[in-house]
């Protein structure tokens, strides 16, 4: 692979009974390069969580995939934007139009999917 293709898992948990934890486990079993960030603290597949409030300058995402729901998107948006993804997946129940059309509007790949099911299915 010529181009490294980094996903930044936002609401990354360590709790293994979410969505967001089962991504990441997926991406660390597939050899997925990713980046967890959140506003939780902790550590999942052994990279530590990065502090979303902190709005942490990062290089070469490729991938945003969001699993914060949209009533707390809001302060992210243009943070997340910024970032300059080639897409953003919303995960069912993160979906937020507006996020979608400033993303759009962007150039950025937009996708209403599941990543899980993209994981497993081979169309990640």
């Amino acid at each position: 692979m010529s181009e490294k293709k980094i996903t930044l898992i936002v609401g990354a948990t360590t709790n293994p009974s979410r969505y967001a934890y089962s991504a990441a486990q997926l991406f660390f079993e597939k050899g997925i390069e990713f980046i967890p960030i959140g506003i939780k603290s902790g550590q999942v597949f052994g990279k530590e969580i990065l502090d979303l409030r902190k709005k942490p300058s990062l290089d070469e995402i490729h991938t945003i995939t969001l699993y914060i729901g949209p009533q707390n998107q809001g302060e992210w948006i243009d943070y997340l934007i910024s970032l300059k993804p080639q897409r953003i997946i919303f995960n069912p129940g993160t979906e937020n139009m507006d996020f979608a059309q400033k993303a759009k509007n962007e150039g950025i790949e937009v996708l209403f999917a599941c990543n899980l099911v993209m994981l497993s299915t081979g169309q990640f």
